[in-house]
């Protein structure tokens, strides 16, 4: 099982709320290791239903780490409320971008889209409940 920073999706969600709200809303974005990876995310509402998750950048993984990064993000989206969650992926745009990296994204139903504020990024929009992780 992919850890994420050495805890199980299901561990960090048993952490006291405010302290899991402390982190994942920092205000900021933050370094999380996933499994092998460390990716620098920001998470935060956008009209009071939606979460964004915002991948900046993703260094090694490849072992499982944004599906289990996927299955945190959706328990977490589910117990606070959240309707839908917007994932941004700019991960694609940095000096030496993963080519696999794409390739997973594409296989996951993300598209290229122009966003207001970061320009071209890999984009996809998930229901909360729905089943259908990224």
């Amino acid at each position: 099982m992919v850890r994420i920073e050495g805890q199980t999706p299901d561990e960090l969600l048993g952490w006291p709320a405010d302290e899991l709200d402390d982190l994942v809303f920092a205000g900021r974005p933050i370094v999380v290791r996933v499994g092998t990876a460390e990716v620098l995310v920001e998470c935060r509402r956008r009209g009071g239903d939606h979460l964004v998750v915002d991948l900046a950048h993703i260094d090694g993984g490849g072992e499982g780490a944004l599906p289990a990064l996927a299955q945190f993000v959706a328990k977490f989206a589910q117990s606070r409320g959240f309707r839908q969650i917007e994932w941004l992926v700019r991960a694609t745009n940095c000096a030496r971008p993963n080519e696999k990296l794409r390739r997973v994204l594409v296989r996951r139903g993300f598209h290229i889209e122009q966003h207001p504020e970061f320009g071209q990024c890999y984009f996809k929009a998930t229901v909360v409940g729905s089943g259908h992780a990224v």
